[in-house]
């Protein structure tokens, strides 16, 4: 939902102090992730990337629902059958999704894992599926169907075959967990940026904020906006990579989870916010919302602010972003 070309890092100078900057790349989650650490010294810093990749493949193994034998597959086992017993930390992400799912009017979906992939983005796509399939490849879709005891702390998936799946929030989930692992470690600097779901903290070692570059999705070599960013966060949601035309409209990857449709009208969203998890969430919920409805929405939330670009060319920001105030200088 979110592609890693969208938002570009600006790395200043590191060698102008004793800090040590590293980064490495790896893959998790089915996804690239580059890890990015400021630390007293190289050995330092390659420790605590170790510890971070470590911290996401435990996540990993919890909720990919990819994964047979984690919780989330056997809440999904069990759906139309039993509760599943899961651990604090599922039923709290879980709960989040839904709430998300609440004030979003089903935008977003937790459930989403349960429809069908009638849609292809791969090009083999030659006309529009039919009304009747579109409509059935969300019978299954649907969050208030899902059942969450806290005291027992279990989920239970109501309908059989629904599934629940944490893609469009796991990513961005395990970035924030990450960041207050190495804030409670000491580490006072650094980025977990999980294909496009980024979170900072601190400052670059010669005291610049990290400064984050927004791609124009019509031109990979331009940026829309160039904005600094010391503990936050900003994920991007976009079509422009994956998407199919259809008598001149195009339709986005990201699915509608209410009625099965892709979205249009948007090409890219991004979300700056304290939570990467909350920045996923909102990105691909304007997506599927639309500008008029997204920019309502965001209204509510002071703490997130947002950049958007619609299929036509023409870019929009949240009353709380200037964007003149972070466009890029020219070279």
């Amino acid at each position: 939902m979110k592609f890693l070309p969208a938002i570009a890092l600006f790395l200043l100078c590191s060698t102008c102090s004793a800090q040590s900057l590293r980064t490495r790349t790896a893959k998790l989650m089915g996804a690239r992730f580059d890890i990015s650490i400021v630390a007293k010294d190289t050995a330092a810093a390659e420790r605590n990337i170790d510890t971070v990749i470590a911290e996401i493949t435990r996540i990993e193994n919890l909720i990919s629902d990819w994964i047979p034998a984690s919780q989330v597959s056997q809440v999904n086992k069990n759906a139309g059958i039993a509760p599943v017993k899961v651990d604090r930390e599922v039923i709290e992400l879980t709960e989040r999704a839904l709430k998300l799912s609440e004030i979003t009017g089903g935008a977003f979906d937790v459930s989403f894992a349960s429809m069908d992939r009638i849609w292809k983005f791969d090009g083999s796509m030659t006309e529009m599926p039919s009304e009747e399939a579109i409509k059935n490849s969300v019978a299954r879709v649907g969050y208030k169907n899902i059942i969450v005891d806290r005291e027992q702390s279990t989920i239970f998936l109501k309908l059989p075959g629904m599934k629940i799946g944490f893609g469009a929030l796991g990513e961005g989930y395990a970035a924030d967990k990450c960041r207050e692992m190495m804030l409670r470690k000491g580490i006072r600097a650094g980025i977990v940026n999980g294909s496009g779901d980024m979170a900072t903290w601190g400052k670059q070692p010669n005291g610049k904020p990290w400064n984050i570059g927004i791609t124009n999705p019509f031109d990979d070599h331009q940026l829309v906006a160039v904005v600094p960013l010391r503990q936050g966060a900003v994920v991007t949601s976009g079509s422009y990579e994956k998407f199919v035309e259809f008598n001149g409209k195009r339709y986005a990857h990201i699915i509608n989870p209410h009625t099965g449709y892709p979205a249009t009208g948007l090409c890219s969203v991004t979300v700056f916010g304290p939570s990467a998890e909350m920045a996923n969430g909102f990105s691909t919920s304007i997506m599927v919302l639309g500008k008029e409805a997204g920019l309502r929405l965001i209204k509510n939330y002071p703490e997130l602010s947002c950049i958007l670009i619609t299929d036509d060319g023409h870019f929009f920001s949240s009353d709380n972003l200037d964007l003149k105030k972070f466009k890029p200088a020219r070279s």
